[in-house]
């Protein structure tokens, strides 16, 4: 299937199986000519669908982890500006 600028597009089944076949030893070349997929395609689908275990029960794909790493800057930012209302509204005795 042809994409816009003559790139192909592949399915997310396909990417995944890809990556799965590197994952399980294929290397780049073999996977470019079998499947004629380009080494940026490919780098991109490793990068992004690698899996991560993190315990025994707990895998998780890079684009997890990257949503993870969001939410947690978004909640980190909320609670700096929460420590800061505190600090504004919070009445301080002249004894202090």
């Amino acid at each position: 299937m042809s994409g816009k600028n003559g790139q192909r597009k592949y399915s997310e089944d396909f990417k995944k199986t890809i990556v799965t076949l590197y994952e399980s030893g294929k290397t780049y070349s073999d996977i470019k000519k079998e499947y004629g997929v380009s080494s940026s395609a490919l780098s991109n689908w490793v990068r992004k669908y690698s899996q991560v275990k993190i315990d025994d029960d707990t895998v998780l794909t890079a684009q997890q982890i990257k949503a993870l790493q969001k939410r947690n800057a978004e909640l980190e930012e909320e609670n700096l500006i929460l420590k800061k209302a505190i600090a504004i509204f919070t009445p301080h005795s002249d004894r202090d």
